[in-house]
């Protein structure tokens, strides 16, 4: 299997599976999305009672929402990765599912009204790196004399668990189109290449003419250019056209570089284990 990138930045990934198949590129997909870990806050600790300012003024722990509403919104934030540094809480060898800085990051909330608590209100007690990368995220609005104190709880989880430790969004995959001017054959995302997605593309995978429109621009200057109205078109099952973007808890680049090691892992257990079937 070959993997040639189209389009690379932090958060988004588009490259194209050579030497592959179908079955191979939605076995990454469904890694993309279910397996591949990350953190995320799962408990969180609520202050109730006044609370009492440095200059005197009394507040109240409460605000214009559930304290569950506060807690799920929490838990969506996403919350910076380390793959390398974190275990599974359950897991842990340090602690033994007790709570450590190898497998747990605590956080506080610590803010009065009237304003906005936002993801750059939480405070990691530790490493201000740990600091979410997207400090605008909205949490809830507190009036005059209200109040939040909060301590949150992030461990490392998957998607198939729950859907805030899914590091991806907008996983998908197609077959590569195919293209030719007679018997030249093109790449349809080379630029040089006036190649119209709206009649120039298809789903069937083996190739077949289609007919240029003639009110078309892009149609126009493909014709004029290689002195054909009626290209063939199709798709190559061998070559898988994919793309994501994350969240921001881990990169691009580490989100897909950890699915393809978790499945090769996993292909090494199959393997093995139909060795031994003799």
């Amino acid at each position: 299997m070959k993997i040639d990138v189209l389009e690379a930045r932090e958060d988004f990934l588009k490259f194209v599976l050579g030497e592959t198949s179908p079955a191979f590129a939605n076995a990454l997909r469904r890694v993309l999305i279910a397996d591949v870990p990350k953190m995320a806050i799962e408990d969180v600790e609520f202050h109730l009672g006044p609370i009492r300012a440095e200059d005197g003024k009394e507040y109240e722990s409460v605000s214009p929402l559930f304290d569950e509403i506060i807690a799920h919104r929490l838990g969506l934030i996403p919350i910076p990765t380390d793959l390398g540094l974190y275990n599974p809480r359950e897991s842990c060898p340090s602690c033994h599912g007790e709570g450590c800085p190898s497998c747990t990051i605590i956080y506080s909330v610590n803010r009065r009204g009237p304003g906005l608590v936002t993801s750059g209100d939480l405070e990691p007690i530790g490493d201000a790196k740990l600091r979410p990368k997207d400090q605008a995220i909205p949490i809830v609005k507190l009036g005059d004399g209200q109040a939040m104190l909060i301590y949150a709880t992030a461990v490392l989880g998957t998607g198939k668990d729950h859907a805030k430790w899914q590091p991806t969004h907008g996983v998908g995959y197609r077959y590569y189109p195919t293209l030719k001017a007679g018997n030249k054959s093109l790449d349809p995302f080379d630029p040089s290449v006036p190649f119209c997605a709206s009649h120039m593309e298809t789903t069937a995978v083996e190739e077949h003419p289609v007919e240029l429109s003639a009110e078309c621009e892009a149609c126009k200057a493909f014709a004029d250019h290689y002195k054909t109205d009626t290209p063939k078109v199709g798709n190559d099952p061998s070559r898988i056209l994919m793309q994501f973007e994350t969240d921001g808890s881990l990169s691009a680049r580490e989100v897909l570089l950890a699915a393809l090691d978790l499945l090769s892992k996993r292909f090494a257990e199959v393997a093995g284990a139909a060795e031994t079937l003799g």
